[in-house]
């Protein structure tokens, strides 16, 4: 990564949310300074982000382009406990390991991590996961402290190099979400727990 590429990283969020359509903020930040994308990508720096990159690229300031989404209040992820079948799906797709859990437990969301990147939604086998307003009133920068962001991009650099992606991060489009076939397989699955369980305390003669 060059001089630039870093400073316009520095500059950024570091949500890691994919909606620039870059696989992570190191990603876009060196499409943005090899001319590849534009500075109005990333809708959780809100025009206060692009008035940022603008200083470091000299493109003009402009709205954020809304094919990437808009700026709006910061979200936080939230689990239904009751509905979660412990698939560990969203662990994985966290990118600063925000929610703990292990296989066939609860999870739940650290608060304090959860940077609103919405990326463990499409990979809910059961949607037990929805969206709560983190920051009322507040968007972009003015949701999202420069201490927040410093933190995030360190959670997803040990997030990284637990998962063994030490390399250079990729400039590629973020991977698709699971497959439904990948979904029905994890939900067919946790039924077949549920229904082995529910006969396991179930006499012979059909009495509970």
């Amino acid at each position: 990564m060059n001089a630039l590429a870093r400073r316009i990283l520095d500059a950024l969020p570091q949500t890691q949310c994919t909606r620039c359509g870059y696989a992570d903020c190191a990603g876009y930040a060196e499409a943005i300074a090899a001319d590849e994308a534009g500075i109005d990508q990333c809708p959780p720096g809100g025009a206060e982000g692009v008035a940022r990159l603008s200083r470091l690229t000299g493109q003009p300031v402009r709205p954020i382009d809304p094919q990437f989404g808009t700026e709006g209040v910061r979200m936080m992820a939230v689990i239904d406990e009751a509905w979660c079948i412990g698939c560990t799906l969203c662990l994985d797709a966290c990118p600063t390991d925000a929610i703990l859990g292990i296989h066939k437990r609860m999870h739940t969301v650290i608060e304090a991590h959860c940077t609103g990147c919405e990326l463990c939604l499409p990979v809910c086998p059961v949607d037990c996961i929805s969206l709560e307003v983190a920051t009322p009133g507040k968007s972009g920068w003015q949701a999202w402290s420069q201490a927040q962001a410093d933190e995030a991009r360190s959670r997803y650099e040990a997030h990284r190099r637990r998962h063994g992606k030490d390399e250079e991060p990729s400039t590629a489009a973020p991977p698709e979400a699971a497959a439904p076939d990948r979904k029905r397989a994890i939900i067919e699955a946790a039924l077949a727990r549920a229904r082995a369980a529910a006969a396991s305390r179930t006499d012979p003669n059909g009495r509970p």
